[in-house]
């Protein structure tokens, strides 16, 4: 291949690329033409790219990137998977993808600059929450002491207006109030 091909293939990848900061690496080897195809489609679906990508120039293209870390686990037949989802949401959705094609190799993923290399690093990965969890379950956390500290403010006054009650009541009855003492 020539070097002015080498170069429009290595642009090519970063235009597809473009911003990317989270991808997963797998391997379609295998997986026959219509098993590969729903495998495409599925992932085309979640707003997920699916581009088989040749290791040298793709570790071009991830140079001064994000994406570099995955470097080392380019090697044989690879895909890159990327999108506008997160990737842990990308992991739980190839993780599911595996059951139903057991071929699909999964080689890596990486976010946040770290590698998570092979099966059990993008099983790891699958598990994280993803941001929208994350942030909630930090919602949930500053909130919480606020509650409790509301239902520790309103305990007393509702006892207190709990006694009120109870004597207007008996006070339109007609009835005597006992003296405390």
């Amino acid at each position: 291949m020539s070097k002015p091909m080498k170069e429009m293939i290595v642009s090519d990848y970063q235009s597809r690329l473009g911003d990317a900061e989270e991808a997963i690496i797998i391997s379609l080897r295998g997986v026959d033409a219509e098993g590969t195809e729903s495998v495409r489609g599925k992932m085309r679906e979640g707003s997920v790219s699916v581009a088989v990508v040749k290791n040298s120039l793709a570790r071009k293209a991830f140079e001064g990137t994000a994406l570099e870390a995955l470097s080392p686990v380019l090697q044989g037949q690879n895909a890159v998977l990327h999108g506008d989802r997160s990737v842990v949401e990308v992991a739980r959705e190839i993780i599911d993808l595996v059951k139903e094609f057991p071929e699909i190799e999964l080689k890596g993923a990486v976010l946040d600059g770290e590698l998570y290399e092979g099966e059990a690093g993008v099983t790891r990965l699958s598990k994280f929450p993803t941001r929208d969890e994350a942030l909630s379950d930090a919602v949930g956390l500053i909130l919480g002491p606020g509650r409790k500290l509301v239902a520790q403010v309103m305990g007393p006054g509702s006892n207190l207006a709990g006694v009120i009650k109870a004597i207007t009541d008996k006070l339109e009855k007609g009835e005597a109030i006992a003296k405390v003492s």
